[in-house]
Parts: C-alpha cells; structure tokens; sequence
C-alpha cells in the first residue's frame, strides 16, 4: 500500500465494525497491486448515519462498504440505486461520483454467484431445483442470484414460515416456502443446497439436517466461513457432494467496489484467501 496526498481512500462503515475483515481484504489488494490508496473502517452509531453519508462527500472519499445496522437505511440515503440493491433490498457498497452523488449498489448476489460457480464449474443451474435454509438478508441475495441464474424452483426453508412466504410472496415463482419441520424433505430432488443462516457457524447453535433425500449429483453451499468446513460441508463431501465454502462469497463481493473506487479489477487467489484467514481472531 503506498500513500500520497493523492491517495483514494474508501473503507467499511458499520456499528461495530472492529470485527470486520474488509479492511484485511482491501489491504491486501491495495499492496498487491501498488496502489496509491487505503482503505479504513468507519464505526459509526445509527444515530450518526445520516451525517456520515454526507460525510462521504465532504471528506473526498471514493465510497464505502456498508454493513449491520447500515444496510437497508442506506436505501434512503444514496442518490442512486442499481437494479440488484432495488430488488435485494439493501445496499453494501457506496461510490461517490465525480458530481459528488452517492450510488448505491448491492454487490451480494454477484459475491455469491461467482463463488458458486467457481467451487461448483461443472453446475448448470438453469431450470434446476434450488435449496435455501434461511429468509434474512443474505438469502434475499441469494435468491436474486438464483433468479438470474434462471433456477426453475428455489425452495426457501426457514424456522419461521411467515418469513420465507413474504419472500415468495414478494419475489413470486419460482420462489416457494417450505415449512421448517420439511426442511430434509426439500431436498429431494434439488441440484443445489445452500446455507444462509447462522447455524453451524462457530458459537452458534448446530445445524440439524439429514441429507439422505438430496441427489449425488447436487451441490452443497454453505455462506459459513467460521469455521470454514462446517459440519454441512463435512458430511457432504462425505457422501459425495461437491462442496462450496462461504468465504469465496466474502471475496468476490468486494471486486466490484474495489474497482470502482481504485480502479484496479482484483482477483481471488489462493494467496488472498489464505491473508484473509491468516488472522483467527476475526470472526466476520
């Protein structure tokens, strides 16, 4: 990482945001490719948000990622929406134009089909049969991506029913909810099966699942990176499953704000995930 009085600065705005591992991730590209820039984390308090978006101007920098509680507020608060933060939901990523205006965009969907489809290359999707445990945020992103991957049924799973119907509800077909209790049931027949909720993660509640009914064939996808075998992807590759972990998703959703501030397309390698891990006292 070099530093001049030209440097473009963008960072991580969130409350907290100590724990984050962006900042690592940037860095370690901002290094790689010699770039005249940093990037930061930005605590700030809820209460705090409006005036640091406008702070964003003010200060010059290039824009931001945007995490827990950010996230949906930052809808009423950039100038402009990409198509993918409309549908999702929420943004994560800012950019500041050169008139100053906040875009914003959602960059989670694009992080988790890139992911995919390079730990699962031989996978075609389209008008296959998907699998989703979990009806919170990072599912929305999900089912986004499946949408335009061109799934023909996306089966969303989650503990409280009412929550995976308004998503059906909202996204319409081929989005169905599927009641908790038949969560192994919603295997059968699906190419794919993909975690997005908590469970299985490191200090959180086990994930209770037998994957008798899934097909050989399918695929396993677990946004879990902590730890990053989960217990999921254990007994999938056990029985045969390709399986995915969560942290190319982390990875390939910064790409693309990465270049729009710095304007470098990176790439993921090895090299980068191995820095990411590097530190075990981060955990998100």
């Amino acid at each position: 990482m070099r530093l001049s009085g030209k440097a473009r600065v963008a960072g991580v705005m969130g409350w907290p945001v100590a724990h984050s591992r962006s900042p690592r991730l940037h860095g370690y590209w901002l290094a790689h490719y010699r770039i005249d820039g940093a990037y930061i984390p930005l605590a700030v308090r809820p209460e705090a948000r409006e005036a640091a978006f406008a702070g964003l101007r003010a200060l010059g920098l290039a824009g931001c990622n945007v995490t827990i509680p950010h996230k949906e507020a930052a809808l009423g608060l950039v100038d402009e929406l990409d198509d993918q933060a409309r549908r999702i939901g929420a943004v994560n990523t800012v950019i500041v134009g050169d008139d100053g205006r906040l875009i914003g965009r959602n960059t989670d969907a694009f992080g988790f089909r890139e992911a995919l489809l390079e730990g699962a290359p031989a996978l075609a999707p389209e008008g296959g049969v998907a699998t989703v445990l979990g009806a919170g945020g990072a599912a929305r992103a999900i089912i986004v991506a499946l949408q335009d991957l061109g799934l023909g049924e996306i089966r969303v799973v989650n503990r409280g029913l009412d929550r995976a119907r308004a998503l059906a509800a909202e996204f319409g077909r081929p989005v169905e909810a599927v009641v908790w209790d038949e969560r192994a049931g919603a295997l059968d027949g699906a190419g794919l099966l993909v975690n997005s909720t908590s469970l299985g993660m490191a200090g959180s509640a086990p994930l209770e699942l037998a994957l008798d009914a899934l097909p050989p064939a399918a695929t396993v996808m677990d946004i879990v990176y902590t730890p990053l075998e989960t217990p999921l992807l254990a007994e999938a590759r056990a029985r045969g499953h390709r399986a995915v972990d969560g942290l190319g998703m982390l990875l390939h959703q910064a790409r693309p704000g990465f270049e729009a501030w710095f304007g470098h397309r990176p790439e993921v390698t090895a090299a980068l995930r191995a820095h990411v891990l590097d530190d075990g006292n981060e955990t998100a």
